[in-house]
């Protein structure tokens, strides 16, 4: 595979350029090569995301982040030992150096087709949906549309383009207009199976219903959001993390509206003007190994910030995937709106 089809850029380019670059390239991986054209480095989607969690400036050059030391072939040998690298090491992509430490090309392991996860899809879609009314008084939130599509199909399709056809759907409220319109999913071409909730049972509580022993990672999800996450990405980062729980997150921003003062005991040190305040929310969107289920209470109401701070008491390995991704809660009628603002421009610049 030549080298003209993938990313490649200088090391001084800022994180936020090479961010955009790679979520719009097909390989999710930049090459990074110095003045001399060697390479010096490597950045993937997970680089990038461990870059936000330690708080980097979005200015700094990509060289302060990227992978220093990438796994590396050499133009004098064959296609039979790149493969071999390829798959030794896990990786998808695999540079071709000369002597001079320049791509000559980029390998890719062989594929016959896209990847199909059997990970199973657990979607929360049993909500009341009250800040919502009066739409939802006929119709549950999930089936409310975007476009010409309900939120659930919008969600459904998204998780099936990046390979996952496996789906639990968690009913409650006007429950029979979901399973009218999705049934199997056989017409969608994934797999459905549903979760009647009895009563309300939380966020996370409805998992403890499932009937099926899980033997491998699977993904827990808002049914009324709207992301344009690469979940095989969430997926690859939960198990290179070797987490028990992976939370997605979302940066948030606050403004507040006074000066802070900043003292020690009696004296001032600083006055700082209506600062602008940066954290960490939860997004709604959550991966967790099948052990997870241990921890959650049968048949009761408990919500997934329990489950993820028990876990944290205990000592288990949770950790957070941070979303820089387009992200919508719908939570309210503004929101609503917003969101189909948004699906008009994406549908129009496609």
């Amino acid at each position: 595979m030549t080298k003209s089809k993938f990313t490649i850029i200088s090391d001084d380019t800022k994180l936020i350029e090479t961010m955009k670059m790679i979520e719009k390239s097909y390989h999710k991986i930049a090459f990074i090569i110095n003045n001399q054209q060697e390479l010096v480095g490597t950045v993937t989607d997970g680089d990038i995301r461990r870059a936000l969690l330690r708080e980097n400036s979005l200015q700094v050059p990509i060289h302060d982040v990227m992978n220093r030391n990438p796994i590396v072939g050499n133009e004098h040998q064959t296609e039979v030992v790149y493969q071999e690298v390829l798959k030794k090491y896990k990786i998808q992509y695999l540079p071709i150096l000369n002597e001079d430490n320049e791509i000559v090309e980029i390998v890719q392991v062989d594929k016959i087709e896209k990847n199909i996860f059997s990970n199973k899809v657990v979607l929360m879609v049993g909500g009341l949906g009250s800040r919502l009314r009066p739409l939802t008084n006929h119709f549950p939130k999930p089936m409310l549309k975007i476009g010409n599509k309900p939120i659930l199909q919008i969600i459904i399709e998204g998780f099936k383009n990046n390979g996952f056809i496996n789906f639990v759907l968690c009913v409650n409220y006007k429950k029979e207009i979901i399973q009218s319109y999705f049934q199997d999913g056989k017409a969608f071409g994934v797999h459905i199976e549903y979760i009647e909730e009895n009563k309300r049972l939380g966020t996370a509580g409805a998992l403890s219903l499932i009937k099926e022993k899980l033997d491998e990672p699977f993904f827990v999800m808002n049914g009324d959001l709207l992301t344009q996450v690469d979940f095989s990405k969430l997926l690859e980062f939960h198990s290179e993390t070797n987490s028990i729980g992976t939370m997605c997150v979302r940066e948030y921003e606050y403004q507040i509206p006074f000066g802070v003062i900043d003292t020690s005991e009696h004296k001032l040190i600083s006055i700082q003007e209506k600062p602008l305040k940066r954290e960490y929310v939860n997004a709604g969107i959550y991966m967790l190994d099948p052990q997870a289920l241990m921890h959650i209470p049968y048949d009761t109401f408990y919500d997934m910030p329990e489950l993820f701070n028990q876990l944290i008491q205990q000592g288990l390995n949770a950790s957070v995937f941070p979303i820089h991704e387009y992200w919508m809660d719908i939570g309210q009628l503004a929101d609503y709106e917003q969101a189909n603002k948004d699906y008009e421009r994406v549908s129009s610049d496609e």
